[in-house]
């Protein structure tokens, strides 16, 4: 029986991308799966695994997913307490955090612990946001990054002016460098965030889509 790989639409700019990039990392690992984009709780529950995308503000993108009709509540029940696969991706993944600290602080979904600050590189000449590719360094192996694990350096594309300060090193999965060392995945049981685009990473992105894709947590 094909799975359901829901993508959420709560108004996010990077919707259509990651949604195409999706689709075609099942069609090139030829797994059986389809990709739909779903904005109500029924479609969220009844998911085989979740994506959540996001671009722009904290606070705008946490009141436009709680806008949406038993999603909130279909995310608690699938994810937290049934263990469905998920994947938050930029803005997506600063959500599962306890609070986020753009223009204000404004509460996340407080499911791995740690805050969304400014990123403040120690080197002035570098800008905010950042932007481009950059080298991940993994600092726990992970199945959804096992094919950067062996040795061949992994470049991934960045996009953002604010970064993911865990409380628990171990919920790092791996971070690049900008001005000091800045998040890149995080990872705790069935869930798993970059704040990368694998949408815009090229064969690394689109591998880490296939991994997500058939990751069994």
């Amino acid at each position: 029986m094909s799975e359901r790989i829901a993508v959420i639409d709560y108004g996010s700019g990077n919707l259509r991308s990651v949604e195409k990039a999706m689709q075609r990392a099942v069609a090139d690992g030829g797994i059986d799966a389809r990709v739909e984009v779903v904005s109500d709780g029924d479609a969220v529950r009844s998911a085989s695994r979740i994506v959540l995308p996001g671009v722009g503000a904290f606070a705008d993108c946490m009141r436009g997913l709680s806008s949406l009709p038993g999603v909130l509540d279909a995310l608690t029940d699938s994810v937290l307490k049934r263990g469905t696969p998920f994947l938050g991706i930029c803005v997506g993944m600063q959500l599962m955090a306890r609070v986020g600290r753009e223009h204000g602080e404004y509460s996340g979904l407080n499911w791995i612990g740690g805050a969304v600050s400014r990123l403040a590189p120690r080197d002035a000449s570098l800008k905010v946001p950042h932007m481009g590719w950059n080298e991940l360094r993994i600092v726990h192996a992970h199945p959804l990054l096992a094919h950067a694990q062996s040795g061949t350096p992994a470049h991934a594309y960045f996009v953002h002016s604010f970064h993911f300060e865990a409380d628990a090193a171990s919920d790092i999965a791996a971070d690049t460098e900008y001005g000091g060392p800045v998040v890149a995945a995080i990872a705790r049981n069935n869930l798993f965030g970059t704040q990368f685009h694998p949408e815009k990473s090229q064969a690394f992105g689109l591998m880490l889509l296939q991994n997500f894709a058939r990751w069994r947590p």
